[in-house]
Order: C-alpha cells, then sequence, then structure tokens
C-alpha cells in the first residue's frame, strides 16, 4: 500500500475556525476548510508501507520542545497571479525550525527524498487559481497584521492525503508528542 504522506503541526480547533471564517466570497480563490489547515513541516509525496514504517521509527525519536508560536498576518506565494493566500508564524520560532530539521534528518535517515527548498513556515488558508494581486490587494491589506492568536504546539503528525476534486482529504496516520 501507498501512501501520499506529509508530516505537519495541527492548529487549535478556534484558530482554524477564525482562519475559515475570514474569507470574503472571491473569485477564482477557493477558500480551505478548517480541517484542511495545518503547518507542513515536510511534504514527501508516495511512500510505500516498508518505507512509512522506517519513517515512523525516525519520527519518534525526534526529541524537540513544546512551544507556542504566533499566527499573525495574511500573505501570498506568487507574483502577480498568487497561488497560495497564507497565514503567517511570526518570525520563525527556534523550536519550529529545529523540528523541521529534525523531521527531515528522520526522513532521510528512512531513505526518502525531501525537498530542499527554503522553510517558509505558514499556513494555507486558500488556493487562488487565476486571481490576480490586485484583486487580493483589499483583503491581504486588510489582514496584513491581524493577530489571529497563539498556538501552542505539543505534538506533531504524520498525515496521509487524498486529492478529490474539492480540494484533498488528510487522515491521521501518527502523532507524536514534543517534550515538556
Amino acid at each position: 500500500m501507498v501512501h501520499r504522506l506529509f508530516i505537519a503541526l495541527e492548529l487549535p480547533d478556534s484558530i482554524r475556525e477564525t482562519l475559515a471564517g475570514i474569507g470574503p466570497p472571491m473569485r477564482r480563490v477557493r477558500w480551505l476548510l478548517p480541517d484542511q489547515m495545518h503547518l507542513t513541516l515536510a511534504f514527501l509525496g508516495d511512500v510505500d508501507a516498508e518505507a512509512q514504517a522506517a519513517l515512523e521509527t525516525k519520527l519518534a525519536e525526534i526529541r524537540v520542545a513544546s512551544f507556542v508560536i504566533p499566527i499573525t498576518g495574511i500573505g501570498t506565494f506568487g507574483h502577480s497571479h498568487p497561488k497560495v493566500i497564507w497565514a503567517g508564524v511570526g518570525h520563525g520560532h527556534p523550536h519550529l525550525f529545529a523540528l523541521h530539521k529534525k523531521v527531515l534528518d528522520a526522513a532521510l535517515a528512512a531513505g526518502l527524498p525531501t525537498e530542499l527548498r527554503a522553510f517558509h513556515p505558514h499556513i494555507t488558508i486558500a488556493r487562488a487559481d487565476g486571481a490576480s494581486r490586485a484583486s487580493l490587494k483589499p483583503f491581504l491589506k486588510k489582514h496584513a497584521d491581524t493577530e489571529f492568536g497563539m498556538a501552542r504546539m505539543d505534538h506533531f503528525t504524520l498525515f496521509s492525503s487524498q486529492l478529490l476534486s474539492g480540494g484533498a482529504r488528510y487522515r491521521i496516520e501518527n502523532r507524536w508528542a514534543l517534550a515538556d
């Protein structure tokens, strides 16, 4: 059995509900449902059962202290026609970056390839398909500095995802606690 896997931090329900409620109806923008919102640490793609078992063994060895991150501000990825609208997580908590590094190390130790691009922690809240930056500007300006709350990160999660016409559906494969 092959699963499409990623490792992420789950967000408190209150923050996901708040983020899901800020998006006005906009042409060419699909707002994510609360259960689709998370902070991705690593996307691994299709992984077979043997490699997944090796990955889970390595992930269980990770030791990073729990931490709190602010959910603040809205931004986009993409230039004149953004593809992703995201909520920010402050200026980068050192424990968040340490966890990201250890997750990548665990994936490599399990024999899985990892993305080599820079880590820009964020929470995707919408996907845009052809919306212009100009059409998003009022929304982005209104929420550039909005504080959506503080999120305590006390565990990380291995998810599998299934791509559907209305967006991805996620299933929790396993969770590991962060240290107190």
